[in-house]
């Protein structure tokens, strides 16, 4: 795994960066690099994460500053080339203002912040981001999020669901997303964007090891 580089944006505002290449080296044994967000050069990682934060100070939107940054504009060659791309929490919230994924994250519905774990059903295995024998079963994740609510119009409901990229759906929906959504992959299945942190459960004393095989996920060609 050595020769394989995980790459990880840092904004102005990310906090789980850190988190992120622990979990990535320390528990997998996969290498990371960071990449600050000004830099377009994408040619020495594999894959990428986009990690949980405040991007910007989510002023505006979570994500609507981010996705004017560098990297983000060099990450369209890079997902069409096929690698790999897992944002989380305000990375899925950056992808989906950077138009990589459909819809909206917006204030969850009781306007508050939700820091807890919930108990999520995996929806597709599109992409190889879950273990095949999850599919349609429980995982445990915990999420932490003001603006997690996953929105979207009918017509975008019906094509996610035709189109199998909705990835988890809540067991109990915590924040109002529509139709209990809390992860979706675009058409390719090469980029994922999912609210609750996969990287906070990497060790069964702290959280459980439900996030590892989505994060090893990302050395899969």
């Amino acid at each position: 795994m050595a020769s394989f580089t995980v790459g990880i944006v840092v904004f102005p505002g990310s906090n789980c960066d850190r988190d992120v290449s622990w979990a990535l080296e320390g528990c997998l044994d996969i290498k990371t690099k960071f990449l600050w967000h000004e830099s377009s050069d994408l040619n020495d990682v594999d894959s990428i994460v986009l990690p949980g934060g405040f991007s910007y100070g989510d002023y505006l939107r979570c994500g609507a500053i981010a996705r004017f940054s560098p990297l983000i504009n060099s990450l369209h060659d890079f997902v069409k080339s096929g690698r790999r791309v897992l944002g989380i929490c305000n990375g899925f919230q950056i992808l989906t203002e950077s138009g990589f994924l459909p819809g909206a994250l917006v204030a969850n519905k009781n306007l508050n912040f939700i820091c807890d774990d919930v108990d999520l059903n995996v929806i597709t295995s599109k992409g190889g981001w879950f273990q095949k024998s999850n599919e349609t079963q429980n995982i445990k994740l915990p999420i932490a999020h003001g603006e997690g609510r996953y929105h979207c119009d009918q017509d975008t409901l019906k094509k996610l669901t035709d189109n199998d990229l909705i990835a988890l759906k809540y067991k109990t929906n915590p924040n109002g997303s529509t139709s209990d959504i809390a992860g979706i992959t675009n058409e390719k299945g090469n980029v994922l964007g999912l609210m609750p942190h996969p990287e906070r459960a990497c060790d069964e004393s702290i959280g459980g090891i439900d996030g590892l095989y989505t994060l090893r996920s990302l050395i899969t060609q």
